[in-house]
């Protein structure tokens, strides 16, 4: 893995993978909107920005062209299946033998034997009403891109992700094939330790093929299962 280009890059989570990346020593292309570039100041330096919409076809195959690895954030802005563009972009554009990953929430099922609480089906169902009736994002375009990413033949991974938040890393999460599982039973990942997930993804064949629901290495949850392996 030399030259990897992280499609998102000037978001919270975008900029951790970016650190991330160049801590290993990868090349990093980063695209994001013309707008916020700003926010790559600090690594200006260090890698390329391609500034533009991440739906955008021709920004994608300009970034990604030549990459070993590209690392997506799927966003659901808007109503106008901004997340379904971005990753048939990558998709369609990528190079043939690219490592693919994905970022996305819980919510996203690969194979509907995910155990969802009905507070958490609730809270889904609420904040996609309000989103799509405000007009901000679309929680259905996020689940379409997935569905389309499952179905390619690409060496894809998508990472779903509990809820974030920000402090120091704790390591690399652990995670489950799915949700319900008494691993994720905390709920909570570092962002900086997801931006890690991802980045690692890209050199993990074993997570080729997978959707793998993450959490903190170091939340109650993952320390039970931790301590129920050694007695078990």
């Amino acid at each position: 893995m030399k030259r990897v280009c992280i499609v998102g890059a000037s978001g919270k989570l975008g900029r951790y993978m970016v650190q991330h990346a160049l801590d290993r020593g990868y090349e990093v292309v980063g695209v994001c909107r013309a707008k916020s570039t700003g926010k790559l100041d600090a690594f200006m330096d260090r890698m390329t920005v391609v500034p533009g919409a991440t739906d955008d076809r021709e920004v994608i195959a300009r970034a990604t062209a030549g990459c070993d690895g590209v690392l997506t954030v799927l966003v659901p802005w808007g109503v106008h299946g901004y997340a379904t563009g971005t990753a048939q972009a990558v998709l369609d554009l990528a190079p043939p033998a690219a490592r693919l990953v994905f970022s996305c929430g819980w919510h996203i099922s690969r194979d509907g034997q995910d155990r969802y609480s009905p507070w958490f089906r609730a809270t889904v169902a609420v904040f996609g009403r309000v989103a799509r009736w405000l007009r901000l994002a679309d929680i259905d375009d996020q689940v379409d891109a997935c569905r389309r990413i499952f179905a390619s033949g690409r060496r894809w991974t998508v990472v779903r992700g509990s809820d974030l938040e920000e402090g120091p890393g704790q390591g690399l999460p652990v995670w489950a094939r799915h949700v319900g599982d008494p691993l994720l039973g905390s709920n909570r990942t570092r962002r900086v330790d997801f931006a890690l997930f991802m980045v690692a993804a890209l050199e993990d064949d074993s997570l080729v093929g997978e959707a793998p629901a993450i959490v903190g290495r170091e939340t109650p949850s993952a320390r039970a299962a931790r301590a129920a392996a050694v007695n078990d």
